[in-house]
Order: C-alpha cells, then structure tokens, then sequence
C-alpha cells in the first residue's frame, strides 16, 4: 500500500471468480507454492514482529491502487487509534503515504485526529483552519473562523487568523451598509462609480482599495475607514500611500493625490515627500492618465538628476528637460532636443532664445 507500508496493517486481495477469501488474522497474504505441508498449526506472531512491505511506489500510485481496489486498508478497524499512531510514527515514508492518501480521500476528521495523536499540532491547527474554504455562508464562515482563534498555532499565524476574522466581520458590515446606500442612489460616489463587486472575502490590501474609492476622508472611527483600516490591521506606510495613490488617481481627485505626500513642519511649513520615491508615484500617475501639469509637478520632485530627465523626456515634460540642459549648460543636448519638439511650438521658441543668450557659457 505505501512505499515503506508495514505489513500489519494491509490486505492483499485478488480478483479471483468464484473465490471468496476470508478475512484472516495474517495481514499479509502472500500465494506461493508451498513445498511443504504443515499439519500442526502455527502461532501467530505479534503484528509489530512482522517485516515492513517495501515498494517504489509513489504516493501518487499508492493511493490510485487503493483506490482500485487492488489493497484494502483496514487500519481503522483492525487498531486502535493509539497503536496506529505509534507504530506509524517510527515509519515516516508509511506515514506520509497515509497522510497523503487521507488528504485525497477527503478524511478530513481522520486527518486531524491522526495530527494531535501524533502530536503535530500545528498540522492539526492548519487543517482544521482550511475547512473554511468549504462554508458557502459569510456568516456562518465568519463564525467558524472565530473558533479557529483558540486553535494551537505558532504566534505569527495566530495573528494571521484573528487578523482573518476580524477582516471577514468589518467586510460583513461594510457590504451590508453599503449595498443599501448604492439601492437608495443617493451617494454621488455610488452613482459615479457603481460597484463591480462584492468586497466580502478579498484580501486586506483589496478591501483598503475599496475604502479609499468609496469611504475615503471618512474619520478613523468608522470600520470603513481608510485610516482605520489601516491602523487596524497594521499596513505600513508605504502599502498604504501606493493603495490610496492608485484608488484617488483612478477617480482623477489630484487634490487628494496631492495631500497623500503633503507634510508639514514644526514652523508650519510645508512640502512634499514619497516613500515609495516620486518615480513611482509618475509612473502611477500616467498610468491613470494624469494631466500634463500634475505629472509635470511630480516630475520636479524627483531627486536624482539622470533619472528626472529620463522620466520628463518619457512623459514629454519638455520644460523640465529643457530648464535642465541649462542649468547643466549642455549646448548640444539642448540642440538635440530642439529637434525633438514642433517647431514654431512654444518649447521651441524657448529652447531658441537660451541658445541665443550669450551671458551663458556653455559648456561644449
């Protein structure tokens, strides 16, 4: 049955017409032609004195010739659960035979009591966590996950499962509060933008999309919340800023693009700054069809030099380029580009009166 299977625990049988077999105390049955007649009768050795069957099969081929019946398992009924346990433990190849063999057939109880027989808790945990998977019902999901909570996991996936249900119940909530105020068409945000789908089971960085489309500039005090969310389940500043970014750039609200790297000082100045880099947030930018003047603006902020020019003259953001080839007093580039731009355009006319400029001195 399993590549490394011990032999107590199987039973060989053949597709024999008319020959019936009865179920004997040998777990297993080798044919063979005997040389010898025996006439007084043999005592039985203990089950766990009997040499382990050995094959090359997979796991894959065990289990397709168990399930042709070529071997019957009878381990269920012929051991108690402990001496299972035991005499698989000290059989690791068996042992991830049957694990796998269970997994196929959907033994989902056996699986897990064979985990906390075996002392495999986590095993135990996990599995029993996947069962989520099958229950069709948000709230009945919702509450099976709660009792997942008190499940023997290593600290790090305890907190992925209480953060799993805590996101499922607020996304209960949300759904339900909002599919009524998208049906009463009375929320701009609604009408401007109709839902494509349900946000109930998405991912956490799905679901603080969805806020900041259609809850953003709420107070931290409300479950949808952006901000909320975000505090909640601890997101860090950088996913937050490329969520939020994507979520107002798609609406076209460059105000609110604007305020995501707005910050102020002590004095009570202000000025803008990126963690995720201002390259990026142009790329995003474009990518939404932002104007010219926003990804211009953007643009300016980048810091190193090679890269700002690279990305002005990409998105055709010809005063930065220009403005550059000055400062840097690079004649020829600025005559390169000249004929880059339409002549007679506005760009062009610039480009002309620096080169005219004799107070410039030019570096080529």
């Amino acid at each position: 049955m399993f590549a490394h299977l011990c032999s107590w625990c199987i039973t060989i049988c053949y597709a024999e017409p008319k020959i019936k077999l009865k179920k004997v105390s040998l777990h297993v049955i080798a044919f063979s032609e005997p040389s010898t007649r025996n006439f007084a009768p043999e005592l039985r050795k203990p089950k766990s004195e009997y040499k382990d069957y050995v094959s090359d099969w997979s796991p894959e081929e065990t289990v397709k010739r168990m399930q042709r019946g070529k071997v019957l398992i009878y381990l269920k009924k012929s051991l108690s659960k402990e001496v299972l346990s035991r005499e698989l433990m000290s059989r690791d190849v068996a042992l991830r035979h049957y694990i796998h063999y269970l997994k196929e057939m959907g033994e989902q109880k056996l699986l897990v009591e064979l985990f906390k027989s075996l002392g495999r808790t986590e095993d135990m945990a996990l599995l029993q966590y996947r069962e989520h998977l099958s229950i069709k019902d948000e709230v009945r999901r919702k509450e099976y996950l709660k009792s997942c909570i008190s499940l023997p996991f290593p600290p790090d996936d305890a907190g992925h499962v209480q953060d799993h249900y805590t996101l499922l119940e607020r996304q209960i909530i949300i759904e339900a509060n909002d599919k009524h105020l998208e049906n009463k068409g009375q929320v701009e945000v609604f009408k401007k933008h109709p839902r494509k789908a349900s946000i109930l089971n998405m991912p956490i960085i799905t679901t603080l999309y969805y806020s900041c489309v259609y809850h953003y500039g709420e107070s931290e005090g409300t479950y949808s919340s952006p901000a909320n969310i975000r505090s909640t389940f601890k997101i860090s500043e950088k996913q937050y800023l490329l969520t939020a970014l994507s979520a107002r750039a798609k609406l076209k609200e460059w105000l609110d693009v604007g305020s995501l790297f707005t910050t102020k000082n002590w004095l009570g100045y202000t000025k803008k700054r990126s963690p995720i880099g201002f390259h990026r947030v142009v790329d995003i930018l474009h990518k939404n069809n932002a104007p010219a003047q926003v990804l211009q603006e953007y643009v300016c902020l980048v810091e190193d030099p090679n890269l700002k020019i690279s990305l002005a003259q990409k998105y055709k953001c010809h005063d930065i380029v220009i403005d550059m080839y000055k400062d840097q007093k690079d004649r020829q580039q600025l005559i390169v580009y000249q004929g880059k731009v339409e002549r007679g355009s506005p760009e062009d006319k610039k480009i002309q009166d620096i080169l005219n400029n004799t107070q410039i001195r030019w570096k080529n």
